[in-house]
């Protein structure tokens, strides 16, 4: 008797442990994580073991070897004696550029259109509808290719080139415009730009602390855009106002010199743009009519202007509503330039892709171009929350 009585006492405490929630819910994470560790080695080492027995090398070493193939655009230099490491930062720069320029395009579009699906005004509710309509409901690969050969058919070649303005051409191989030749000056100027944007975002922060603390109102719009040109003049003028053009020519085939938008770059811009933008103006629109209307009679009765009621009452209220699903659009726009590999645009995807077929290192090129992807998509959400996190109401 005694001995049943220690040995169910003994087990008390088992029980007791094994009906416990909390020690139940670790024990099914351990289980689960354990579970995908082993899957996720067992797959690993399948893959090595086959590649081994196929004679098929692994590693990353490829990347210092020579590509031996070369980029139609590039924002650094590059040649096809250069690495494929150097070949794949290629193909993350040209994804980078075409993504950031695509957000903010889309973002100044998408709100104006949004802004415009709310307005009084019949004409600009009916045009905005008519594009969200028509550009939403069509795949955004359908949309590359027709602007693709719009761009490439619409234009002469280089010899027949428009020339709307000095040194501005246009042909089926893209659009070449003319910049300043090397001078110091310019690097100066872009530098008190930069500084300028500061100067400009702390003027507007210390008018709108003094609106709220003395109801004063300072044209902090137009003294921060003063401040953002004033300052790259100024720049210019004391490194000695240089004026020397480096124009476009046509050499041979093509053009030289200059800068110049290609036809692949410019319809990827183009199609992100466009169709991004009619989520983000539907974001916008959501977001607007989220704000009661309340809000802008009680600014409109104190005779705020229409802008100033949007810029200062609304918006600032409906952005709690518009940052989360924003930020889906932005990755969603990231994500979908890997669509560029369809009309031959040089990015992140295509450069891998030919990587792999001329080294046959798929896996490591594969995880190569999902861990950048990844992390560029990581690094738009950290800062996307981070903003959310400031224009949240802060509770008391």
């Amino acid at each position: 008797m005694s001995s049943t009585q220690s040995s169910s006492s003994g087990t008390q405490p088992l029980l007791a442990l094994i009906y416990d929630k909390t020690f139940r819910s670790i024990l099914y994470q351990v289980l689960v994580f354990g579970g995908v560790f082993l899957l996720g080695w067992y797959l690993v080492n399948n893959t090595l073991t086959n590649l081994e027995q196929q004679d098929i090398a692994t590693g990353f070493g490829f990347l210092e070897r020579e590509a031996s193939f070369g980029i139609s655009e590039s924002v650094i230099e590059y040649s096809p004696a250069d690495t494929y490491g150097r070949a794949l930062v290629v193909g993350i720069l040209n994804t980078v550029k075409v993504s950031a320029l695509g957000i903010f395009l889309a973002t100044i579009l998408g709100t104006l259109i949004g802004i415009g699906l709310v307005s009084p005004n019949w004409l600009l509710r009916f045009m905005g509808k008519t594009y969200i309509e028509t550009f939403r409901n069509v795949p955004l690969l359908l949309q590359l290719f027709f602007w693709y050969s719009v761009v490439t058919n619409a234009f002469p070649g280089p010899r027949q080139a428009l020339n709307p303005m000095a040194g501005v051409f246009a042909s089926n191989r893209g659009l070449y415009l003319p910049v300043p030749a090397d001078h110091p000056a310019w690097t100066a100027a872009l530098i008190a730009l930069i500084l300028g944007l500061i100067g400009a975002f702390l003027v507007r922060k210390w008018a709108l602390k003094r609106l709220e603390a003395t109801g004063e109102v300072f044209p902090y719009l137009s003294a921060g855009i003063g401040v953002a040109i004033g300052l790259p003049i100024l720049a210019w003028l004391v490194f000695g106002a240089p004026t020397e053009m480096n124009t476009p020519s046509l050499q041979g085939f093509n053009f030289q010199g200059g800068i110049s938008l290609s036809p692949e770059f410019f319809t990827l811009l183009l199609g992100l743009t466009i169709y991004t933008a009619t989520y983000i103006a539907e974001i916008v629109r959501s977001g607007i009519q989220s704000v009661p209307k309340g809000q802008s009679e009680a600014a409109t009765s104190l005779g705020l202007k229409p802008s100033w009621v949007m810029r200062l009452i609304i918006l600032p209220q409906a952005l709690r509503v518009i940052i989360p699903p924003m930020t889906n659009q932005y990755l969603n726009l990231t994500k979908n330039s890997s669509l560029a590999v369809a009309i031959g645009y040089p990015d992140l995807v295509s450069i891998s892709n030919t990587t792999m077929n001329q080294t046959g290192q798929a896996v490591e090129a594969v995880t190569i171009f999902m861990t950048i992807y990844l992390s560029i998509s990581l690094l738009i959400s950290f800062f996307m929350n981070w903003y959310n996190k400031r224009m949240a109401l802060v509770e008391r």
